[in-house]
């Protein structure tokens, strides 16, 4: 490694981020931007391990060690090709991904793990500054044409592989920009979407055609997909919500978080929004029903709109603050997270259930009944199993919004999916073959959270590029049976 004792001299830091109130008054990113010298001791930690867990624990494989070795030496070319042999996005996960690395870093057996995805973040962020991504064109065409429907983050990943394979590549999307969750889902606080932007710059100028807001089954016929391109690729994510069917679901003031997220988004980057009924958590008091990194991006979000105040309450009891028997390492360690939207304001209240959405005269929503929960565990595996309401433990908090941030049950059946005569799995999400990513319909693949569920954005871009492979595989075996 480039410094082997780096390990010892130097201890885990992270760059400053602009205050809460100053961060309030925007949507921008607000981390301060790191200094040469941190960057330099952060990498310096990485040690020689010997077996880097780090790289199992990541879905894509990054060669961890190696990147950081080349940061630790300012060798910023060698630390972009390697970082981008195995990520196609490095700046979309060296922001919004949860680091799972992190959690499997041997150095966070006892002591803070390496900043593996801030190191990430600066190696892309250097790339782009001094020139080293640029577009890349293939040299040699295929002739085959890919329909891509999708733009998030498994749809770009297999675009781009498919797109340096020497295919003509063309990505549908309904919406009116590319980039899917990573457009309209997350938070500019999080992921500005000029980054997003200027990486479809790059893949439009590689070659990749990107048909922006066509609906597939809808716009353009099935029809049309299997006359004009030998292989489809389904990349349509996981997009129904899990709803929550209590009395009251109908108040006016309750929302699934993606319909304000999704919002607050194309609001923010000056969009026409299709939603008929404006959403806004302005001089409300809101309830954010759901503890991930959704619900976190509806508490940042609902105070930069100045809500009057934020709770969040969560099914779960409260995480523990460190490793358990039921994590041990190198396993993710599923802990209590703040996120900086809380620290930004925010109530939370774990071990609670929804009893009842509470209505005025009008309909609109005035206030949610709650209740306590107390869980039981397995005694074999330690982790909670069941729960049972607390007797005489109901209470009732004002609101004028909730937000439902429990997640995502399904791809989207209607339309394309019923047209194509994809089979689902009982959970209701596409079958892909795992190694081979094919549905049952010939010439038809699937990938990302479309065919695993909701899942992390690393994993998207996994899916797409493993998908991507075994679509070149069948296009390849095609020309050899012409």
């Amino acid at each position: 490694m480039g410094k082997p004792n780096g390990f010892m001299l130097y201890e885990r830091e992270l760059p400053g981020k602009e205050s809460v109130d100053s961060r309030l008054k925007h949507y921008n990113e607000f981390q301060d931007e790191i200094t040469p010298e941190l960057l330099d001791k952060q990498s310096a930690r990485c040690m020689d391990c010997g077996i880097p867990f780090c790289q199992s624990g990541c879905p894509l494989g990054n060669i961890i060690p190696e990147f950081n070795e080349a940061v630790h030496k300012k060798h910023w070319k060698k630390a972009y090709d390697i970082l981008s042999t195995t990520n196609n996005f490095p700046e979309f996960t060296g922001r919004i991904c949860p680091a799972p690395c992190e959690g499997s870093c041997v150095l966070g057996i006892n002591e803070k793990p390496v900043s593996i995805e801030e190191i990430e973040k600066n190696i892309i962020e250097i790339a782009f500054k001094e020139g080293y991504v640029k577009p890349n064109a293939p040299k040699i065409q295929t002739g085959h044409k890919v329909a891509v429907i999708g733009s998030g983050p498994a749809g770009l990943a297999a675009a781009d592989q498919l797109n340096k394979a020497g295919h003509a590549v063309t990505v549908f999307e309904r919406d009116a920009k590319a980039g899917g969750l990573l457009r309209y889902g997350i938070p500019d606080f999080k992921l500005e979407k000029n980054v997003v932007e200027r990486r479809v710059a790059v893949m439009e100028a590689s070659g990749i055609r990107f048909k922006l807001g066509v609906e597939v089954g809808k716009d353009v016929t099935v029809g049309h997909l299997f006359r004009h391109y030998k292989a489809v690729v389904l990349a349509v994510g996981s997009t129904t919500p899990r709803d929550l069917v209590v009395p009251g679901r109908d108040a006016k003031g309750v929302h699934f978080a993606m319909d304000f997220l999704k919002q607050s988004n194309q609001r923010v980057s000056n969009l026409e929004f299709s939603i008929p009924e404006e959403i806004t958590a302005k001089g409300k008091n809101v309830i954010v029903i759901g503890g991930g990194d959704t619900g976190s991006d509806c508490v940042g979000t609902s105070r930069r709109q100045g809500a009057k105040s934020v709770t969040q309450i969560e099914l779960m009891p409260t995480p523990p603050t460190e490793r358990d028997e039921t994590m041990p390492w190198p396993m993710y360690p599923m802990i209590l997270k703040t996120t900086t939207s809380h620290e930004e304001g925010c109530e939370r209240k774990w071990a609670v259930g929804t009893k009842e959405f509470l209505k005025d005269e009008n309909g609109n929503l005035k206030g949610i009944r709650l209740v306590e929960l107390e869980w039981s565990k397995n005694p074999e595996t330690g982790k909670y199993s069941s729960f049972v309401e607390k007797p005489n433990s109901e209470f009732i908090l004002e609101c004028e919004l909730v937000l439902l941030a429990m997640g995502f049950l399904h791809v989207q059946h209607k339309g394309l999916v019923e047209q194509l005569g994809v089979d689902k799995d009982p959970r209701g999400n596409l079958i892909g073959n795992n190694v081979h990513y094919k549905t049952n319909v010939k010439r038809v693949f699937s990938c990302g959270d479309a065919r695993r569920g909701q899942s992390l954005v690393v994993w998207a871009i996994n899916e797409g590029r493993e998908c991507a492979e075994r679509v070149n595989q069948f296009l390849l075996e095609e020309v050899h049976a012409d």
